[in-house]
C-alpha cells in the first residue's frame, strides 16, 4: 500500500486527460523499450577498454557515470573541475561504450570503459580509489557503491528546484554534496528517514570556471530564452517550450534594441514529445525570421553552446524551474529574471521553488501580456533586493572562486576521514598474493 501523500509539490495531476494519458504511455513505452534495448546490445557485446587487470589505472577519484551519450552533459560539466586540480588524480569510469567514444578526445582525464558488472568488479578490487563520485542517480551507481574501500560521493550535475533533484537514493551514498542552504531544505521535504549528516554544502564549483561569452559583446539588450525539457515524466516536466515557448519569443523580440538568444536544453531539439518539438520548431522559426528582417541585431539559435558562456552574454533570463536560472543567479545577480510556470499554480511554485518569490512569474494568466509587461521587469528591476538575498539562499553568500576552494577542501576532508575509519574495520574485501 503506498503511503499517504502529504507534500502539495506531489499532489500534481500526472496527466490531464485520456487522450494525453495515451500519448504519455506511449512515449514512455517506446523509450522504455528503446533503452532497454540499446542496454542489452551494450552490456552484452562491448569489451573493457582503458585497461587490463594486470594494469589497473592509478586514481584518488573515480568519477562514475553509468549512462549514454543523451545524459553526457550531467558528466561533462564535471571534467573541467576535476581536470583543474592536478593535486587529486581523477579517473573517468563509463559502462556504456557509445559514452565511452563520444568521451575520446574531451578531456585530459583517463576514462575507463567497463561494461559489465564482473569487469566494474575485478576493476575496482584491484583498484586504489579513495573516493567514488557520481553525478546523477543512475541504476548501476548500486553496483558501484559495493565497493568498499573508498568513501561514495554524491554531487548531482546541478543546483535545481526540480523534483528529480532529490532521490531517495540520497540514502545510499556516504555523502550528498549539495550547493547551499536551498538544497538542504529540499532534502528535508523530500526525503523520509534521512540523515542530514550526509548532506555537505559546497556551492557550484562549474561556476567558478572561466568559460569565455558565448557571442559577442553588443550594444543591445541580450534576452536569452533558454527552457529545460519536458523529463522523463510529467511529474519532473518543467518545460514552457510547448506552452508559452512563441509567445515568449515574439514579447523578447518586440523589446527594442533587443538581441534575442534561444538557447534550449539539449534534449530539446530532438524531444518525442510531439508539443515540445513544435514548440521548438515554432521559436526556430521566429528566430530565423527576425534574424533575416534585421541581420544586425544578433538573433540566434544557440543549441551547442556552453551555457555558461551564454549567461555571461545575457542581460536578462528567461526560464523555466532548472539549474539554468540558479546558475544565472550565481553569476548575474544584478540581472532580472523571468521564470515560467507550467501549471499556472502560484502557490505550488513558490512552494517548490524558492526563486519564484525572487523572479517574475509567467504563466497562462499573464503569458498574453508578456509583451507589455518585459519593458517594466527589465527597466526597473524592482526585485534586485530580493534575487541578492535569494542568492545567498541557495549558494551560501559565496563569491565566484570560493565555491571550489570548498569543494575540494570537503572531498579531500571526506578521503581523509574515510581512510582513517577503514583502518577500524576486520573485515575488508582486498585482493592478495596472485589472485591480484
Amino acid at each position: 500500500m503506498l503511503p499517504e501523500r502529504t507534500h502539495d509539490l506531489y499532489d500534481r495531476p500526472t496527466v490531464p486527460n485520456s487522450r494525453a494519458s495515451d500519448s504519455w504511455l506511449s512515449r514512455q513505452g517506446k523509450r522504455a523499450a528503446r533503452s532497454f534495448a540499446r542496454r542489452m546490445r551494450e552490456f552484452g557485446q562491448a569489451e573493457p577498454e582503458g585497461f587490463t587487470l594486470s594494469d589497473i589505472p592509478s586514481a584518488d577519484i573515480a568519477l562514475y557515470f553509468p549512462d549514454g551519450p543523451p545524459k553526457l552533459y550531467q558528466l561533462t560539466q564535471w571534467l573541467p573541475v576535476f581536470e583543474a586540480n592536478s593535486d587529486v588524480r581523477t579517473l573517468v569510469i563509463v559502462r556504456q561504450i557509445d559514452a565511452y567514444n563520444a568521451l575520446k578526445g574531451r578531456t585530459s582525464l583517463k576514462v575507463v570503459l567497463v561494461p559489465r558488472y564482473e569487469d566494474l568488479m575485478a576493476l575496482l578490487d584491484r583498484a586504489d580509489f579513495r573516493a567514488v563520485v557520481y553525478v546523477n542517480n543512475g541504476w548501476t551507481n548500486f553496483q558501484a557503491l559495493s565497493f568498499q574501500r573508498a568513501v561514495h560521493i554524491h554531487v548531482n550535475h546541478g543546483e535545481s528546484d526540480k523534483i528529480c533533484m532529490v532521490s531517495n537514493q540520497a540514502k545510499a551514498y556516504d555523502k550528498v554534496f549539495v550547493a547551499g542552504e536551498a538544497a538542504v531544505q529540499r532534502h528535508r521535504a523530500a526525503i523520509a528517514w534521512f540523515d542530514e549528516n550526509h548532506l555537505v554544502r559546497v556551492g557550484r564549483p562549474q561556476l567558478d570556471l572561466p568559460v569565455p561569452p558565448a557571442v559577442d559583446a553588443s550594444e543591445r539588450v541580450t534576452l536569452t530564452y533558454a527552457p529545460t525539457w519536458e523529463g522523463e515524466d510529467e511529474a519532473n516536466n518543467y518545460s514552457s517550450v510547448d506552452r508559452y515557448g512563441r509567445p515568449i519569443i515574439e514579447a523578447m523580440l518586440a523589446y527594442p534594441r533587443s538581441r534575442v538568444i534561444y538557447k534550449p536544453h539539449p534534449r530539446v531539439a530532438d524531444s518525442d514529445d510531439s508539443g515540445i518539438a513544435a514548440g521548438h520548431r515554432k521559436i526556430v522559426e521566429a528566430i530565423d525570421e527576425a534574424a533575416k528582417s534585421d541581420p544586425t541585431a544578433g538573433h540566434c539559435v544557440l543549441l551547442d553552446a556552453d551555457m555558461l558562456g551564454v549567461i555571461r552574454s545575457t542581460d536578462v533570463l528567461v526560464a523555466d524551474v532548472s539549474s539554468v536560472t540558479l546558475d544565472f543567479l550565481y553569476l548575474r545577480p544584478g540581472s532580472p529574471i523571468v521564470l515560467t510556470d507550467r501549471r499556472s499554480d502560484r502557490a505550488a511554485l513558490l512552494q517548490e521553488s524558492p526563486l519564484a518569490a525572487a523572479t517574475f512569474v509567467v504563466d497562462a494568466a499573464n503569458i498574453g501580456d508578456l509583451r507589455t509587461d518585459l519593458p517594466r521587469i527589465i527597466e526597473s528591476d524592482e526585485l534586485a533586493e530580493d534575487r541578492a538575498r535569494m542568492r545567498n539562499h541557495y549558494f551560501d553568500h559565496l563569491a565566484p572562486g570560493e565555491s571550489t576552494q570548498r569543494f575540494w577542501d570537503r572531498l579531500i576532508a571526506e578521503m581523509d576521514a574515510h581512510d582513517i575509519a577503514l583502518r577500524d574495520l576486520s573485515r575488508v574485501r582486498t585482493l592478495t598474493g596472485e589472485a591480484k
